[in-house]
């Protein structure tokens, strides 16, 4: 439905990072093996007690000479079963938690990389998610993307990207679901007639389809402006909440329409229903993007 990649990383939200920022080898050892699809990759940022609140990871990478040590875990790691190179998220230095944090390309076969659970869930099952775990491993400085201490925020623009990335992977499968839905309306008798009939089915399927409509529109202008090199933070964050939103929407009457049917593994929908509920957890909660908004607002209540 959405492809094999979700949650904590796809090969091009995960690839952007090393685009942007990287250096010319980690380019060539890592970004265009992995742009030709000859090794997979993931993005190690969340952990078991840090997943909206980046700043509070807990791994940590100690520079000794020419490597870095690392130590630490991290969780719900899509691709983490099978990818050849992580771009991890750690703590370089006992600085202020936006300042401190580096982004370091890391082999998954480096000694010490331990991928302990394959994570069983609800939905995309495509794809592998795992918890994954660090003990002392040493990696050379040179494979550092970009600056050290620049991590934090280095991820929150490779996270515009996947927020981005994320809603454009929706619009076809919704457009999908809908026609799949129209169809077997149409084809279903119920009271002598074809349930499409209905006006309450009809109706509501224009209304999911009005919606789609204007999702992409959303996403359209905040991506014609991300091109043009604007900050984008607050629309794709809307274009995000929109997006996770409408497809439990869509996805919750579309099955309904489908009856009993719809509560089987035998039809797409089923498996849409499962799968959608992700976008309003992965890549930024639900929670989160409206606390950015709020943010542009000025709305959100300060700290004190």
């Amino acid at each position: 439905m959405f492809g094999a990649d979700t949650q904590d990383d796809s090969p091009s939200p995960t690839g952007s990072i090393p685009a942007m920022f990287g250096s010319d080898e980690l380019k060539r050892q890592f970004l265009a093996p992995t742009i030709a699809g000859d090794v997979v990759a993931c993005l190690g940022v969340s952990e078991s007690g840090a997943g909206s609140d980046v700043a509070s990871i807990k791994t940590k990478a100690e520079r000794k000479g020419d490597d870095y040590i690392i130590n630490g875990s991290k969780m719900w790691i899509t691709n983490g079963c099978q990818a050849d190179w992580m771009c991890l998220l750690t703590n370089t230095s006992a600085g202020p938690s936006h300042k401190n944090k580096s982004l370091i390309c890391l082999p998954m076969k480096t000694p010490g990389v331990h991928v302990t659970k394959k994570i069983d869930k609800m939905g995309m099952k495509s794809s592998d998610t795992a918890q994954i775990f660090f003990e002392d491993v040493r990696v050379p400085s040179k494979y550092l993307i970009g600056e050290e201490g620049m991590g934090f925020i280095y991820q929150m623009l490779q996270f515009q990207e996947e927020r981005m990335w994320g809603v454009a992977n929706v619009l076809t499968p919704m457009e999908n679901i809908i026609q799949e839905t129209i169809k077997y309306t149409n084809e279903r008798k119920i009271f002598n007639q074809p349930l499409l009939n209905n006006q309450i089915v009809h109706f509501r399927l224009a209304e999911l389809s009005t919606e789609v409509e204007l999702l992409r529109s959303l996403l359209h202008r905040t991506v014609g402006l991300y091109v043009e090199g604007n900050d984008v933070t607050r629309l794709a964050s809307m274009a995000k909440l929109k997006a996770g939103r409408l497809v439990r929407e869509l996805s919750d009457s579309c099955l309904q329409f489908w009856g009993g049917m719809g509560f089987t593994n035998e039809v797409l929908v089923s498996r849409f229903y499962r799968d959608s509920r992700l976008l309003s957890i992965g890549a930024g909660a639900d929670e989160v993007m409206l606390a950015i908004i709020c943010k542009y607002m000025g709305t959100l209540p300060s700290k004190k």
